[in-house]
């Protein structure tokens, strides 16, 4: 049997993730946009798909992958409480959560962590929550 080469899912695990966040009703009530290119001048809240890291997750029959994004939660406000509120929707979308990754086999999408920050620029209203998830995908059989 002759494998197919590998090709890496981090472009489309980042398509998957975005029209998920963008098509959740709860997110919208939140007022929150997605982005994975910042314009100028958007208004709070939103999220931002950032960098991500990948490494090789083969099993003995074809090629596998893990997957790292990191979303960037940002808000205005004098507290962390949107950002932790939108935060935790995020994990509860992803998870352990079903994920549709055109053309891979979506095998689990773990949460690994959360880290809220505060912008030192004065006057210091700027929240930043930062969470990192695991997306584990493989070859289709």
């Amino acid at each position: 049997m002759t494998i197919p080469p590998p090709v890496s899912p981090m472009l489309q695990i980042q398509g998957a993730i975005r029209a998920l966040l963008v098509a959740d009703d709860e997110l919208q009530a939140l007022g929150v946009t997605v982005y994975d290119y910042l314009p100028e001048d958007v208004p709070y809240p939103f999220i931002v798909i950032g960098e991500a890291t990948e490494t090789p997750a083969n099993a003995h029959d074809r090629f596998g992958w893990e997957t790292v994004p990191v979303l960037h939660v940002w808000d205005r406000a004098r507290g962390y409480k949107k950002v932790l509120q939108i935060g935790g929707r995020l994990t509860a979308l992803l998870d352990h959560q079903p994920l549709t990754v055109l053309g891979y086999d979506h095998i689990v999408t773990r949460w690994e962590f959360a880290q809220p920050l505060t912008d030192p620029e004065p006057p210091g209203t700027i929240r930043h929550l930062v969470q990192r998830y695991r997306v584990v995908t493989a070859q289709p059989r």
